[in-house]
């Protein structure tokens, strides 16, 4: 379900900031822009910004960082036409956008099968060991029950209900019942992991939530994700998704060091810094690209 939650405003934001597309360079350099995007998900405003200090330490000009421009097929559609150069994206997602029956869950089975999957005039560059996927949680209360697990949750979803954004059972509905025999009370549309979902969940409003790994709410507020035994959420690998031909080598290899150094671990203070404490994101993103040796000075 991550991330590129629908923003209506992004097509007419696109249309006016983004309207020439970009020349490019070919295979082997850019002569262009580097426009990066990012959705409306603070976590992809830093990311964002994290790959523009990394592109200019290696002496790219002219790197822009666009305020949020909306769901994926408005993306996708922007790195045709180069409008933009690369999104951070996440990789079971990005598989799911290009092949909605692949069977794949595991890192190594995403990726591999993303590359395979992936259209003519995009590339994806390498993942990150970093995920930022899809859990489900619930309170300390119904945890002590022996509430462990998404095995554990089925037999008592008929009584619950499950909070999440408005795709939720598009998306999920049918595979946690085929998977787990799981048929919620109800599913609530709250927001994207956001504050609106923690809320009801704190509230008893809904008894089931679904949140993301690196949310720190989760632990502030007590909340026990529920081990997904049987994989019904896809590996959510962080990977630059990139429009063919607008990066040379040393900026490919600059967004595969960025890569490389980000953890889950470091993705999920980050996003404590942006959310919780307010950081401006490129002065994260600087600290970030400093601590791990990929910003020079």
């Amino acid at each position: 379900m991550k991330r590129w939650g629908i923003l209506v405003a992004g097509l007419a934001l696109l249309a006016s900031a983004c309207g020439n597309p970009l020349s490019g360079g070919g295979e082997g350099g850019n002569t262009g822009d580097i426009i990066i995007g990012a959705s409306d998900v603070g976590e992809s405003s830093l990311l964002a910004q994290i790959y523009a200090g990394a592109l200019r330490n290696v002496g790219a000009h002219n790197v822009t960082v666009r305020p949020p421009v909306g769901s994926r097929e408005v993306v996708v559609k922007a790195l045709q036409d180069k409008s933009l150069s690369v999104v951070p994206d996440y990789s079971g997602n990005l598989l799911r956008y290009f092949d909605k029956n692949t069977p794949a869950t595991t890192s190594e089975d995403v990726y591999a099968q993303l590359k395979q999957k992936i259209p003519a005039g995009f590339t994806v560059l390498d993942q990150s060991p970093a995920q930022d996927k899809d859990l489900l949680v619930v309170g300390k209360e119904l945890a002590a029950t022996g509430v462990k697990t998404f095995s554990d949750l089925g037999p008592r979803c008929k009584d619950l209900v499950m909070g999440g954004p408005g795709q939720w059972s598009s998306r999920w509905k049918e595979r946690i019942k085929q998977l787990y025999g799981c048929e919620f009370k109800e599913i609530r549309t709250t927001d994207t992991g956001g504050p609106v979902t923690v809320a009801a969940l704190k509230s008893g409003e809904v008894q089931v939530a679904d949140l993301f790994s690196t949310s720190a709410t989760i632990a502030s507020n007590g909340f026990v994700p529920l081990d997904d035994d049987k994989h019904m959420f896809p590996a959510q690998n962080i990977v630059p998704l990139v429009a063919k031909g607008t990066l040379n080598d040393a900026e490919t290899a600059a967004l595969n060091r960025v890569s490389a150094a980000l953890t889950t671990e470091q993705l999920t203070e980050l996003n404590v810094q942006y959310t919780d404490e307010k950081r401006n994101a490129k002065d994260i993103a600087e600290e970030f690209l400093r601590r791990n040796g990929l910003k020079s000075s």
